[in-house]
C-alpha cells in the first residue's frame, strides 16, 4: 500500500515533518480512506496516527537560558533605522531655523556635528539644549 499522499496530507494538517508521523500497521485500512485534513485529526485523536517526539533540543534550551535581562540586546537595523529617523528629524528643524535667521552657520554646523554624534535622545533634547544657548 501507497501511503505517501496520506502522510504528506498529514504532514500538512498536523504540521509536523514526514519524519515523526507513523501510521499503525493494523489500522492502515481507515487511514487510506481518509480523504480530509478533518479525518487524519480525527485518526489522530483515536490514536491511528501517531506522532514522534523531537529529539536533540538541548542545545536550543540551553540557549534560551543564557538570555537573561542584560543579554538581551536590540537588532542593529533596529538601532540603526531608529538613528535615521531622529538625525533627519532634527537636521531638517535646525535647517527650518537657520531659514529663519534664529541660528547663525557656526552653531548650526556644531548642532549638526552633535546630532550626527547622537548628542540628542529627542527634538524637546534639542530644543532644551537651543534654549540653553539664548
Amino acid at each position: 500500500m501507497n501511503l505517501k499522499k496520506k502522510k504528506e496530507l498529514s504532514r500538512k494538517t498536523l504540521k509536523v515533518g514526514k519524519e515523526r508521523i507513523i501510521f499503525l500497521k493494523s489500522r492502515l485500512n481507515e487511514i487510506k480512506e481518509a480523504i480530509t485534513k478533518q479525518d487524519i485529526r480525527d485518526l489522530k485523536k483515536e490514536g491511528a496516527i501517531i506522532i514522534k517526539v523531537k529529539k536533540g533540543r538541548r542545545k536550543n534550551k540551553n540557549k534560551r537560558k543564557k538570555r537573561s535581562i542584560g543579554n538581551i540586546r536590540k537588532k542593529v537595523n533596529k538601532r540603526k533605522q531608529e538613528y535615521v529617523i531622529m538625525t533627519r528629524k532634527l537636521r531638517k528643524y535646525i535647517d527650518e531655523l537657520k531659514k529663519q535667521g534664529k541660528l547663525s552657520n557656526e552653531k548650526f554646523s556644531d548642532i549638526r556635528k552633535r546630532i550626527r554624534n547622537k548628542a540628542f535622545r529627542s527634538k524637546t533634547h534639542l530644543k532644551e539644549y537651543l534654549k540653553g544657548l539664548k
